[in-house]
């Protein structure tokens, strides 16, 4: 583990406190975790634990990491540049985009913003596209062979997105509460491609990634990450034991949803930028942070706005980010929103909680570890 001091500021990171904090969730569970605490002028980054479990090679804050969910708001913003431009409608159908990909009534109804802010009704594509997790929600009737089975596989985007159009809806375009769906994702890289005459990843690197000049961030074309980093181990509540590696992974079974490669440091200071109006204007800015419910993918109503959601603690100031999690890999990035406090924080397990006769998840020592962390990382000691 190491840390960085500079001049003391109004608000000091409890450094102690950060070391202990991240040694916890290493001693909870985790295989490896690193994260990086922004406060003022002061900086922390620590890691403890391993990147590899089989040689010890040890993780280090620095690594590169699949950050999952977190792409939606580079692609957020992506979007919302050229809506800023006048190229793309906020509250335009999306039948005058993608006429074919949801054609009809449907893609009259619903609207860019309601793909951005999940309340489009779409479903949900992944049980289909991973035919051992068709049972999802009920955990306790999905299996993980699916995962294995497509490691290699170059899942074509409009086909994804039939799947998701093709089941159940979700709820009716515009209803409250939306339901968090990667379908509407992989429909606004379509829309991206179709507007910019770019394909979706080179987009969004050109207006996003490179705006805001961050070196070790990319949508990754292949099914290896490039530069430092760990291995990702997935457990998929207790059925594959011990964890597998899913390091190497295709990930256009989730593209500019969920498919980014980045840093803790280089998403310090992505949000840190979006926050201060450098990334999109103020009054973008503005429409992301007005928020709707949504039910999550883990079944709990949450604040979401157009690729934002909150952090909010009575009595605390409120903090603006967003989680990400794809096999074996977990992030979580926040930052205040007056831009003073960030947090960002990555693990190399996921779903490491076995599930219990009801078919939850059952509480974890990892749950609380990470949870202390991140009340130090964003709030202090205190």
């Amino acid at each position: 583990m190491w840390r960085k001091r500079s001049h003391v500021v109004d608000e000091p990171l409890d450094l102690a406190g950060l070391d202990a904090a991240v040694e916890a969730v290493h001693r909870a569970g985790v295989p490896g975790v690193f994260a990086e605490v922004r406060g003022g002028d002061q900086v922390w980054r620590g890691a403890a634990g391993v990147a590899d479990v089989a040689t010890g090679r040890p993780v280090t804050a620095d690594m590169r990491h699949r950050v999952g969910s977190i792409t939606k708001t580079f692609t957020a913003a992506a979007v919302l540049q050229l809506v800023e431009a006048g190229e793309i409608g906020l509250d335009a159908p999306i039948g005058r985009y993608v006429p074919k990909l949801v054609p009809g009534q449907r893609g009259d109804a619903i609207t860019v913003r309601m793909l951005i802010n999940h309340t489009s009704g779409l479903a949900e594509y992944l049980p289909r596209a991973y035919p051992s997790l068709r049972a999802f929600p009920v955990l306790a009737e999905t299996r993980p062979e699916s995962l294995d089975d497509h490691r290699f596989t170059r899942f074509d985007s409009a086909e994804l997105i039939g799947m998701g159009v093709a089941a159940p809806a979700a709820g009716p375009p515009g209803g409250a509460p939306g339901v968090y769906s990667n379908t509407n994702y992989l429909l606004l890289g379509e829309i991206l491609e179709l507007v910019s005459g770019m394909g979706a990843a080179e987009c969004i690197t050109r207006t996003v990634i490179e705006r805001a000049g961050l070196r070790d961030t990319e949508m990754p074309s292949g099914p290896f990450v490039g530069g430092p980093h760990s291995r990702i181990y997935e457990a998929w509540f207790g059925m594959i034991d011990p964890p597998r590696d899913y390091s190497v992974y295709d990930m256009s079974w989730v593209g500019p949803a969920a498919s980014l490669v980045s840093t803790v440091a280089d998403l310090n200071r992505f949000f840190g930028m979006l926050l201060a109006g450098e990334i999109v204007s103020r009054s973008s800015l503005a429409q992301m942070q007005r928020t709707v419910p949504v039910i999550s993918q883990e079944g709990e109503t949450i604040a979401y706005g157009l690729g934002l959601h909150p952090a909010e603690v009575p009595g605390r100031p409120t903090f603006w980010g967003h989680g990400g999690t794809v096999w074996g890999a977990g992030t979580l990035t926040m930052t205040r929103a007056d831009g003073k406090r960030q947090m960002s924080v990555a693990v190399n397990l996921q779903r490491w909680s076995r599930l219990d006769s009801s078919g939850r998840p059952q509480p974890h020592p990892i749950d609380e570890a990470l949870a202390a962390l991140y009340r130090i990382g964003m709030y202090g000691a205190g």
